[in-house]
């Protein structure tokens, strides 16, 4: 039996190649002749700086920067060189990422992206000539104005000071943006990101409403969010002449989407698409008989382009079936049955603490993991039972055996 297990990180537990390491442990300890090929999958999240270097046998180099709440920390950049290009990778998660932020100051009106820029800046002191992001798992909801002012960017108030945006709250003060600053090795580096193509800036669905409660937004703070994203959009439109609202990407990292188009030059891409072009996850599909993923929660949004649905969707162009092993199952969790998820397990087998879950996670992934080969076996065993030793029968017919 060929074993593809595609897994993705356990946010603010562990990383995509943690996860992936304890599922290879519990296959080798049900069975160690098992032909199993590990493929850790990032989706530009907690994990992809490490991941791609890991990848393409280069560095990382670490930096102090500001965090996400205003603290400094020790963060990295992944450098590696292929052919004569010299890229860097960022990831948000590791710099202004959700796990950076603690519980009790988890307000993101609060929290800054100030420390990207300084890692882009960073990564153009390296002299590279690509820079590639990816943009999820963050702690922030600034629309990326922190990032813009450690580019260079300049706020003003209505009475024409010099305003600091510490914060998303910040940004209803502003009266309008100068961006003549902004470092001019920007407009001569290549900076693609890796994002959740759905998010946009404001709407209905707009990153404050979709995941500000997630970030620790009270409904009071996240209807002040919303008002400051969308006084924000106009200052970016008067700013650089560019309409983000409805961008897609542009709510990603809480709005560090539309900050990268304004600020950055970025170009956004449907993160999937991007990180194909370095992780080649269809082509170990294509060999297996049975593919096994993961993700910390699955829930209504597993759908909406996160690991294990693009795991499923290419797997299922090719009749594989596939099985996820998850952290929590959340509300919504049987529409992944549509998306070509065919069995889900939570690795929590009884009631636990949050404190505890997280601590036995990497235990609790290598059990579960060897559980479900257990089961995929039993069901092996039986077709081939079955298939030797009865006759189908249809229509009152008996058809000839297979």
């Amino acid at each position: 039996m060929k074993v593809v297990m595609i897994p993705s990180g356990f946010k603010e537990c562990l990383d995509p190649c943690d996860v992936a390491a304890a599922m290879e442990k519990g296959a080798r300890r049900f069975n160690d002749d098992f032909d199993v090929e590990v493929v850790p999958m990032v989706d530009g999240g907690e994990g992809f700086a490490e991941t791609l270097i890991g990848l393409k046998g280069g560095e990382l180099i670490y930096r102090e920067v500001t965090g996400p709440v205003g603290e400094k920390i020790i963060s990295y950049l992944g450098v590696f060189v292929e052919g004569n290009r010299k890229t860097a990778v960022i990831e948000i998660a590791a710099v202004a990422g959700l796990k950076l932020v603690p519980q009790f100051l988890r307000n993101p009106l609060q929290t800054t992206s100030y420390g990207v820029g300084e890692l882009i800046l960073s990564a153009l002191d390296l002299g590279v000539d690509h820079i590639l992001i990816g943009c999820g798992d963050s702690g922030i909801s600034d629309g990326g104005a922190g990032m813009a002012q450690a580019l260079g960017a300049r706020f003003y108030d209505q009475e024409h000071l010099p305003l600091s945006i510490k914060g998303g709250g910040d940004l209803i003060k502003a009266r309008y943006i100068d961006p003549g600053n902004l470092d001019k090795r920007l407009g001569e580096t290549q900076i693609d990101v890796a994002c959740n193509w759905q998010n946009v800036l404001c709407g209905e669905k707009g990153v404050a409403r979709v995941f500000g409660p997630q970030k620790g937004a009270t409904g009071e703070q996240v209807e002040l969010l919303v008002e400051a994203l969308d006084h924000y959009a106009c200052l970016i439109e008067e700013a650089v002449s560019k309409d983000v609202r409805s961008l897609p990407g542009s709510g990603a990292s809480g709005g560090l989407g539309a900050g990268l188009i304004a600020f950055a030059g970025a170009v956004l891409h449907p993160r999937f698409d991007l990180i194909g072009n370095y992780i080649d996850i269809e082509q170990a599909i294509t060999k297996a008989d049975i593919v096994i993923t993961a993700e910390g929660s699955l829930d209504s949004q597993t759908i909406s382009g996160k690991v294990p649905s693009e795991v499923a969707r290419i797997a299922k162009v090719h009749n594989i079936p596939v099985i996820i092993i998850t952290g929590t199952i959340g509300k919504g969790a049987k529409l992944n049955y549509r998306a070509g998820i065919d069995a889900y397990l939570s690795i929590t087998q009884k009631p636990t603490s949050l404190k505890k879950a997280m601590k036995k996670a990497p235990q609790w992934i290598e059990e579960c993991t060897e559980t479900v080969l257990r089961q995929v076996i039993i069901g092996y065993q039986l077709a081939e039972k079955k298939g030797g030793a009865l006759y189908a029968q249809r229509n009152g017919r008996v058809l000839q055996k297979k």
